[in-house]
């Protein structure tokens, strides 16, 4: 068991006092058996600000904020504590009848999986696809868990990865003509390269703990992270890292999963004014454990 400490700061910077829509955040983990919340905290100034939770339909938890004065300043700091465990089901766990590719559904998970079974983004020529059956070995019968790694491997080794702050996830399509993306773009290829080879596969957001960042070639951290989930019969919901080429949930702090990444925005909301009365935008975020902590500043 690790615990992790996560301090996630954002900071909205206009040039006079703004009035605020809505915001709505996504920031506090669920309880797992491989992750457990032991605090969560959420400041935010102005300090009038009222919170309202929900869950949404992914059983994801929202804070809503509603900001009822004019501000030049719009802060939320996020603090978590969590105790975490590395867990790696793949191959060890899987049901026999799924542990050879290709592999069906039985009929009852096929029923709740089907959305996430059906590809989301148009494919002209089918690039995706074809893309995705090159790790699917010919001639030979293949290992499910096998044709994962190595397409989770596959973006890691072959992509280029890049940060963006501007809002928004390439196409599937664009990341794998560019050959370079963002996290957030590469757990969007993978999923829908599994999607396009029969599997159930969905959007994690959350953070990851990067052990050193001067020298480590551990990409992502210093902001939010994603990676996506695919699920396989007695394995469940198995995590893949394809920035990392990380398998299982190592390392990996799960906030919140979605069927698509527009659904998992960590935070997102308005303000009324003209686009010349931003000024600018700070994130920092901090993760750390009893050796030691990473941040980044951007």
């Amino acid at each position: 068991m690790t615990v992790f400490s996560v301090r996630h700061l954002t900071v909205y910077r206009y040039r006079k006092p703004v009035v605020f829509g809505r915001h709505r955040l996504m920031f506090r983990p669920r309880d797992s058996f491989d992750q457990r919340l032991l605090s969560c905290t959420l400041n935010i100034g102005p300090q009038s600000a009222r919170i309202h939770w929900m869950h949404d339909v992914f059983g994801n938890c929202i804070a809503f904020v509603d900001v009822d004065v004019p501000a030049s300043e719009l802060s939320f700091e996020t603090t978590i504590e969590i105790d975490h465990m590395a867990h790696i089901p793949i191959d060890l766990e899987l049901d026999q009848r799924a542990s050879g590719f290709p592999f069906s559904y039985d009929a009852e998970e096929a029923i709740d999986l089907e959305k996430t079974i059906a590809r989301h983004y148009p494919d002209p020529g089918d690039e995706v696809g074809r893309w995705a059956k090159r790790f699917v070995p010919y001639g030979n019968a293949a290992r499910t868990g096998h044709v994962l790694m190595t397409l989770c491997n596959g973006i890691r080794e072959s992509f280029t990865y890049v940060r963006r702050s501007a809002y928004g996830t390439q196409k599937p399509g664009e990341t794998l003509a560019l050959r370079s993306g963002t996290c957030r773009d590469f757990a969007l290829l993978m999923m829908e390269a599994a999607r396009s080879l029969g599997l159930a596969a969905s959007f994690v957001t959350g953070y990851i703990y990067v052990p050193d960042r001067d020298g480590s070639v551990t990409l992502g951290g210093g902001s939010t992270h994603a990676w996506c989930q695919v699920y396989l019969p007695g394995a469940g919901w198995v995590e893949f890292d394809p920035t990392n080429g990380i398998v299982g949930n190592r390392d990996l702090i799960r906030v919140a999963t979605a069927r698509d990444p527009v659904q998992a925005v960590p935070l997102s909301g308005s303000y009324d004014g003209g686009a010349a009365d931003f000024d600018s935008l700070e994130v920092q975020v901090n993760v750390t454990t009893q050796a030691g902590a990473v941040s980044a500043a951007v």
